[in-house]
């Protein structure tokens, strides 16, 4: 993904797209651009890296404009270069575009332009927009880029100035997200995320699929691309603007690593109600009774209590998260579950019907696969629920309902927050479940309960041991190599703990079931193949499998470091090292034993030099294929 942001108003235009674009590099910082009208001309400015090169570029130039765009990049189509960078002009430089997505179509749509005898100076999809606004420009920009979005096909956010139109912006999305903020006395931001909007207001309009908005200091109007009136809604900001800065940490990542303690508490806050022991979930509750009626006739009851199975879909971390949800909803519950790789079920034959429940995670809920699968999931009748940390986004907005994981935004790319904020929510969501369909009595509710209100203050007893966690990482920092393992709800850790690894501190690094090393992974055990095993005591049968696995590990020179419950010596005498973490339920370990993960990634990538919030070709959400 791209991050863009474009202003209009009553300020100069240029301190506050560079500002935007700083909060908007974590979804992409292959290159950078800043369009600005200044003295009725536009002036283009761009270059290959970081923000902090464009930033010394454009403050040499004494830029001054009052409406302007910006533009960060995730490269798709064409390397990262200054010819790439956006933003792209037409060919008589009159008009200015940055866009996140990809245009499908744009092969074709390049020949036709070069055939008409348009030419093109870059490499990229989004150049081609540009020249088909310029084909259509007879006067009206907003009437322009209708006519461009009608033949353009794929996933964009578009935003767009003209030079012989200075006091109007266009924006449209389709796929990609799009936030236009309501300042005062005719000051609008569009922007890809709120992040880059929350300085300047709290009043935002969040975009939906084909809407186009045309942004005036007298006012805004958005339509359809076939130019129909759309009425919206203007919402409200709520997170506080401490959320997006470092506030002192070394990284965003750290930051919000050390966050957790707060943030699982925040995903239970108000959903808990302690003396009852009962869980209320506000966006699941209609779909706990939910009646199909056909001229006023009872037809069918789509409820989630009666699903006859639950498919959960997620990429990355949100997929881990899913795993760990899947062994929750069989062994708590007992309804049947598959986990699915998004980008996988939406280009199958998706098999759901009214007796389906399709559950969506995306910390973003952007993700541009999970969102096309829900969407297809929908449309063969299955009831559709989002698991999402963005309030607005399009997944929370499109499901037929869900629950927020208010874990704040997460800026560093590699997710940590939302992901034991997604399994927290997991554990509620079947914890409500079980409740309702009275499979989890009142005892045992009270000890759920108990279990998961301690679990805030358990994170943080393993957060205090960050230092002990440096001193294991300088210890093995040269290797190049690792496995992961675990068994039962720790399994999907071990795979977790790996793609932290690699993620960030570009060390090779895979997870497995435990059981699996003696199918194929112990061939490449030696004494340069760390092994991590996430190996704690609270399903005895389990553990004294992991034991055995350890010691075959140790008796061909692997080096162990083990993930260990708190009070348990034995396993100190056979592994190399060992973190601990405090006893919970087993199905709640995997809020515990990830943190210790999560921090050795950080320590380990920060050892080997490597830029944690900003590892090389990730973005933070990925709403491009």
């Amino acid at each position: 993904m791209c991050g863009i942001v474009g202003y209009i108003g009553k300020k100069n235009v240029v301190p506050v797209i560079l500002e935007g674009l700083k909060k908007l590099e974590y979804r992409g910082y292959d290159s950078s651009g800043i369009a600005v009208i200044d003295k009725g001309k536009i002036s283009v400015t761009k270059c290959k890296g970081r923000i902090a090169n464009l930033d010394n570029i454009v403050k040499k130039k004494n830029l001054f404009g009052n409406i302007g765009l910006g533009h960060t990049r995730w490269a798709t189509h064409g390397d990262p270069s200054d010819r790439n960078a956006h933003p792209h002009t037409d060919g008589s430089g009159k008009i200015a575009v940055v866009h996140n997505g990809i245009v499908e179509n744009y092969a074709s749509l390049k020949k036709l332009l070069i055939d008409e005898g348009h030419k093109f100076k870059s490499d990229t999809d989004t150049e081609i927009f540009a020249h088909l606004i310029q084909k259509f420009y007879k006067g009206d920009i907003l009437k322009a880029v209708q006519e461009a979005l009608v033949l353009t096909e794929g996933a964009y956010a578009f935003a767009v100035i003209c030079e012989d139109e200075p006091d109007k912006i266009v924006a449209a999305r389709l796929g990609s997200p799009l936030v236009i903020g309501i300042g005062k006395k005719g000051e609008y931001i569009v922007a890809s995320d709120p992040i880059a909007i929350v300085k300047h207001t709290r009043k935002v309009i969040y975009l939906d699929d084909e809407e186009v908005v045309l942004l005036q200091p007298s006012g805004y109007r958005i339509t359809d691309r076939h130019n129909a009136e759309v009425e919206k809604e203007t919402e409200e900001i709520t997170w506080s603007l401490d959320r997006i800065t470092k506030g002192g940490f070394p990284h965003y990542m750290f930051k919000e690593i050390l966050e957790q303690s707060q943030t699982v508490y925040d995903a239970m806050r108000g959903r808990i109600l302690k003396e009852e022991a009962k869980i209320k979930l506000g966006g699941l509750e209609s779909h706990l009774k939910w009646i199909d009626k056909k001229d006023g006739k009872i037809t069918g009851l789509k409820c989630l209590l009666n699903a006859k199975r639950i498919i959960i879909l997620g990429c990355g971390t949100s997929w881990h998260a899913a795993l760990i949800g899947e062994y929750m909803f069989e062994n708590i519950i007992g309804v049947p579950v598959e986990v699915e790789y998004a980008s996988e079920a939406r280009y199958r034959n998706f098999i759901v019907d009214k007796n389906t429940v399709v559950i969506g995670i995306s910390q973003s809920g952007e993700t541009l696969d999970t969102l096309a699968a829900l969407r297809e999931a929908k449309k063969r009748g299955a009831i559709t629920l989002g698991l999402v940390n963005s309030v607005g986004s399009t997944i929370a907005r499109e499901t037929h309902g869900g629950v927020y994981l208010h874990a704040g935004p997460e800026i560093g790319v590699a997710s940590t927050k939302a992901f034991t904020s997604q399994v927290c929510v997991l554990a509620l969501m079947v914890l409500l479940m079980g409740q309702e369909k009275k499979i989890i009595n009142k005892k045992t509710s009270h000890t759920i309960v108990h279990a998961l209100l301690k679990i805030p203050e358990q994170i943080k007893e393993i957060l205090e041991q960050s230092d002990a966690i440096l001193n294991t990482a300088k210890q093995y920092v040269n290797f190049n190599n690792f496995l992961y393992l675990g068994r039962g709800y720790n399994f999907p850790i071990a795979l977790e703990g790996a793609l932290k690894l690699k993620e960030i501190s570009y060390i090779h690094a895979e997870g497995y079931p435990a059981a699996e090393m003696k199918h194929g992974p112990i061939a490449l055990i030696d004494k340069n193949m760390p092994v991590v095993f996430v190996a704690t005591d609270t399903e005895d049968q389990i553990y004294q499998k992991i034991i055995s696995n350890i010691q075959e590990v140790k008796s061909r020179k692997g080096q162990v470091i083990a993930i260990a419950s708190k009070g348990n010596k034995s396993i100190g005498e056979i592994a190399d090292s060992v973190i601990t973490v405090p006893k919970t339920l087993d199905f709640l370990t995997s809020l515990l034993t990830v943190i210790p993960l999560q921090l050795f990634a950080y320590h380990m990538a920060v050892l080997r030099g490597c830029d944690v919030d900003k590892p090389r070709n990730l973005a933070k959400s990925v709403t491009v294929e």
